[in-house]
């Protein structure tokens, strides 16, 4: 099976995401507090044998809420989440 040209590939799609602006976060002043939302997704963290089904299944469903507003002119952060469940803790006692 031949390598996933994984370089190539995100070279290509990020530059056009640029180009077309496509994740850029408009600050304007017309956006009100009222029609600004921020929607965050739990990290996603291997469990058992690593990724599975279920890790796209939350994304999916915050994806879909996150393009109705923003489809319903809402200001909308959606970025993808942090898990520290006691790591930090965790880490300082090893």
């Amino acid at each position: 099976m031949a390598k996933y040209p994984f370089e190539s590939i995100e070279k290509k799609w990020q530059r056009r995401w640029e180009e077309e602006k496509t994740f850029r976060a408009v600050e304007d002043p017309s956006f009100v507090k009222e029609k600004r939302r921020y929607v965050l997704d739990m990290f996603p963290y291997p469990s058992g044998a690593g990724l599975h089904v279920g890790h796209p299944e939350g994304y999916t469903a915050t994806d879909i809420y996150c393009r109705f507003l923003r489809m319903n002119g809402y200001n909308v952060l959606h970025p993808m989440g942090f898990d520290a469940f006691g790591l930090p803790a965790e880490n300082y006692a090893i």
